[in-house]
This record gives structure tokens, sequence and C-alpha cells, in this order.
């Protein structure tokens, strides 16, 4: 990302084009109740293209969430898995060598350890 509105404005490395927004504090969940920011807790990810890192996640695997945040890659190719919360936002981004994630696969159970043992086993081009 080469730009974060955290602090008024803060530059980034800029290995992936694109933005890193913040949340809106008025968002909606679908049954019209506002959503909490930072989004914690829950939630699953919609995976948009094969990736070694994600081979056995299942779509209604969940994923444990903190953050005020979310990746807007300029590329829509980089964006491996989505994830819906008040917004569509890019939950899993791929480059090159490069894989994030903005939920934490270390707190997120029998999925998350999936994810790390298949990012441990992948060997990049």
């Amino acid at each position: 990302m080469g730009h974060s509105d955290e602090d008024s404005g803060t530059p980034c490395l800029g290995i992936i084009e694109g933005n890193v927004p913040e949340f809106l504090t008025n968002m909606k969940a679908e049954d019209k109740s506002v959503l909490k920011i930072p989004h914690m807790g829950w939630n699953s990810i919609n995976i948009k293209q094969n990736h070694p890192v994600l081979e056995g996640i299942r779509e209604q695997d969940e994923f444990y969430f903190v953050h005020g945040f979310y990746p807007l890659p300029d590329n829509p190719d980089h964006v491996i898995g989505q994830t819906e919360y008040g917004i569509t936002f890019a939950s899993v981004m791929g480059f090159k060598n490069i894989i994030a994630t903005q939920f934490h696969p270390e707190k997120s159970g029998r999925p998350g350890l999936v994810l790390l043992k298949n990012f441990c086993e992948w060997t990049p081009c």
C-alpha cells in the first residue's frame, strides 16, 4: 500500500499499490444495526482466487479480526480473499512472493493453523 489514513496520513512501503482507508463509524449490518469499529471478532473469507496458502481453507471457516482500517489495492488481481463487514474489503492479498492477511491467523484456531502451515510450506516462484 502506498498510503494509510492513520495519523492523518502515513506513507507506506508501496510494494502493493493502493491505500488503507479507515472504516466509517456509521456502517450498518444487513439488519440495519450499527457496526462496531474497530471490527473485532470472527468472520469468514470469500476466496476469490486459488493460492497455496489457502489450501484446505473452507468457505465456512472463520478467522479472528481486530482492525479499524482495511486494504484497498489498486489492482483487483491482488485480492485473494474478501470479507464482508459493512463493506466488502480485501482480507487476503497476494503479489509475487508476498501474502498478507487482514485477520490474525495465530488467533484463528484450526483454520489459522492450516494457513500458517501452508505458509511455512509455500515455495513462491
